[in-house]
């Protein structure tokens, strides 16, 4: 039994008009105020108005996206909300994250290892004296029941890390529009930081924390959101500090920071291992450099989310829920729970919305969870299918992954920038200066961006079905890493088509769309290559090219211009292909 839709949306309508009733009461009486330009790069620059009659914010019946700029106006520079706050801080815990994957895979190993021997030698007693370390190679170790062990414990962690974090992520998404991002963000390191101490006691202590404390680990990164949710509110912080315009390129960065990161943990990783003498040492970096970013983040990066915002958004929360008759009780609450519920950000009803901007959404989520899941289910299966066609030993996975990332990271901060630089014209910048009037929805720049990356995926993907030698796959990893400006730039243009105030429950619902992904992908390509490795080990590729060819078609179902109270002859002429202006 699950809960009724039509009602929640209803709600959810009749909450946004009594806010904005309030709102406009607020506004009508405001007089002396100052206004809030962003600069071309992000962060926050105060401006007077000129007529100092005009209130401070705008009505909310004229814009549901009211700036939040001009009330950091009198702060100075280092109380003001900024993406430089947050950028160096996040590719240091991405740097962090990604240079414990292949410790954190060898200490499962050995720890496993040590367990199946310890079982063994209850019917072999010699097998109780072999010298097995923890985190170090041990060749006894490289047996196919050690192997079959370790791959069922990993799927384990990873659907119950994929599950928790599907089910956490919405929730922390909507609790960052109502108590600020930095809460939660703290929230997200936390658990990360709980995975690795509990990690570190396992491999110090195996005795008295054997290696299914592993999996509790696994559990606290998942109720904590992970590294899916941190992102989503990393976005969520970028999206308060920069104008409409700038999204898809800060977004870009934030992905470009990411890829860096995981280009470069294993190798620094593998150097800080070399100097201090033991692969446990890493998981002390990894605390330290938790720790050092919560503290920051509690301690000095300013709040992107004012007091008036997150008691609006509380407001609006409090009026949702009020409009839902309560359960008897907790069984029927149990019962009545619907996992997808987040995801009626995705389907808005209610004044301002139309068909048009539904069916956007709905494209627009859709696509951007394929590709995230095709690249999530891809990532195994190429180095698994580069070792058994080409021989390839860690030296040239590596290389890809080096090539792969380095490419991606070159589109990320060079050309995407470049790009909206060039296409967006004069009439975007402007637009940036009166935040008053922001853009509608996804634009034609957004829409040309998101096609083109969706196609180099595709082509990527076919030469790796069509590649014979080892040159010809990284030529393709090369190409497919092109469409790596594709997520960001999907993830702003849904940002554009709701109230600044769902943002955050907007990117939670992506991350629970984005975890379920995660659990999935990987499971169904890993299946399909294990299915067809032995007659026709291409197979999994065609799959993969499919299903890129089949999000790049839906992306042309997308329409520019729809957002949440936007004009509704706007929305209507877009939904029947008139010719309508437009504000922006």
């Amino acid at each position: 039994m699950t809960v009724e839709t039509e009602p929640i949306f209803e709600a959810d309508a009749a909450a946004d008009s009594a806010v904005r009733a309030r709102s406009n009461a607020a506004v009508d009486g405001l007089h002396d105020g100052q206004d809030m330009i962003v600069s071309a790069v992000g962060g926050l620059d105060g401006r007077t108005r000129d007529d100092e009659r005009t209130p401070l914010l705008p009505k909310v019946d004229d814009d549901d996206r009211p700036p939040p700029y001009s009330e950091f106006a009198a702060l100075p520079w280092y109380r003001r909300p900024s993406i430089y706050w947050m950028l160096p801080m996040f590719f240091i815990v991405a740097l962090a994250n990604a240079g414990i994957i292949v410790p954190k895979m060898n200490l499962i190993i050995s720890l496993i290892c040590r367990r199946y021997f310890a079982d063994e030698s209850i019917s072999n007693p010699i097998l109780a004296n072999l010298p097995l370390d923890v985190g170090t190679g041990n060749p006894e170790c490289h047996s196919a029941e050690v192997s079959a062990q370790v791959a069922q414990f990993t799927l384990y962690g990873n659907l119950i890390s994929g599950i928790l974090c599907a089910i956490t992520s919405p929730k922390l998404g909507a609790l960052s529009d109502r108590y600020g991002r930095l809460r939660i963000i703290v929230i997200t390191s936390t658990g990360m930081l709980i995975g690795d101490a509990i990690i570190l006691c396992a491999a110090n202590f195996p005795d008295r924390f054997p290696v299914n404390w592993i999996l509790v680990a696994y559990a606290v990164e998942g109720l904590c959101g992970s590294f899916i949710a941190a992102m989503a509110i990393a976005h969520s912080y970028a999206t308060d500090c920069i104008p409409v315009d700038r999204r898809s390129t800060v977004f870009g960065y934030f992905h470009a920071a990411l890829f860096t990161g995981v280009a470069l943990g294993p190798i620094v990783s593998a150097y800080l291992i070399k100097a201090m003498g033991s692969i446990v040492s890493i998981f002390y970096v990894s605390i330290a450099v938790h720790v050092a970013f919560i503290l920051f983040t509690g301690l000095f990066i300013p709040e992107s989310l004012t007091k008036a915002r997150q008691a609006a958004a509380r407001e609006k929360h409090a009026l949702e829920r009020a409009a839902i008759p309560p359960s008897s009780d907790w069984i029927d609450q149990i019962r009545n729970f619907n996992f997808f519920e987040p995801l009626k950000v995705l389907y808005p009803k209610g004044e301002g919305t139309s068909p048009a901007l539904r069916r956007n959404l709905l494209l627009l989520a859709g696509v951007d969870t394929t590709v995230f899941g095709m690249h999530m289910g891809a990532v195994n299966v190429a180095i698994i299918y580069t070792s058994h066609m080409f021989n390839w030993t860690n030296f040239e996975t590596s290389r890809l992954v080096s090539i792969s990332n380095g490419s991606r990271v070159f589109f990320l901060m060079i050309v995407l920038p470049l790009i909206n630089r060039f296409f967006r014209g004069r009439r975007a910048r402007d637009q940036a200066r009166n935040p008053n009037q922001p853009p509608a929805g996804a634009d034609s720049v957004d829409l040309g961006i998101i096609r083109t990356a969706i196609f180099f995926d595709t082509i990527g993907y076919l030469g790796y079905t069509l590649s014979r030698t080892d040159n010809l796959f990284l030529i393709s990893s090369a190409v497919a890493a092109a469409g790596g400006i594709g997520s960001p730039t999907l993830q702003s243009s849904l940002t554009k088509h709701v109230p600044s105030e769902q943002t955050g429950q907007l990117l939670g619902a992506v991350g629970l769309l984005h975890a379920l992904a995660r659990v999935v992908a990987p499971t169904v390509f890993n299946a399909i290559y294990a299915a067809t490795v032995a007659s026709f080990a291409q197979a999994v590729w065609i799959a993969l090219t499919a299903v890129f060819a089949v999000a790049w078609a839906a992306s042309f179902f997308v329409k520019s211009g729809l957002r949440v109270g936007g004009s509704e002859q706007l929305q209507r002429g877009e939904e029947e292909g008139a010719t309508v202006p437009r504000g922006d």
